[in-house]
């Protein structure tokens, strides 16, 4: 790791930007980065998250099978339900980085007057 220029800090390893990378890639599809948010908010099922993000079921279920071999999505077996989730602590900066990029996207399209009673508790 190289010393970045006038900062004192360390630069990140190639396998760290890689990494970083290739999340991002992932969630440059707007499906999967909707269903990430789906689950940062609470775990589902397959058809659960079709009908919240509106997409066909066998292609929630293919972007899901993508975020799951990345590691960005886990799974586990409710009787014959397979539910989905995000692991908050292995992805926690993954889920923090959803959460703030897709919050304040939505807020600023969200009406000044809106805007303004939620700031206020009104």
């Amino acid at each position: 790791m190289a010393t970045a220029p006038g900062t004192g800090h360390q630069d990140p390893s190639a396998d760290v930007l890689a990494e970083a990378a290739a999340a991002f890639g992932l969630l440059a599809s707007p499906a999967r980065l909707h269903i990430v948010w789906a689950l940062a908010r609470g775990e589902s099922d397959v058809t659960g998250l079709a009908e919240r993000v509106g997409g066909a079921l066998p292609a929630v279920s293919q972007h899901l099978t993508k975020l799951k071999l990345a590691g960005l999505v886990r799974s586990r077996r409710e009787g014959r339900r397979q539910v989905y989730f995000v692991d908050a602590v292995e992805q926690a900066a993954v889920v923090d980085v959803v959460r703030l990029l897709v919050g304040r996207l939505a807020e600023r399209d969200t009406p000044a007057p809106a805007r303004a009673r939620r700031l206020h508790g009104i």
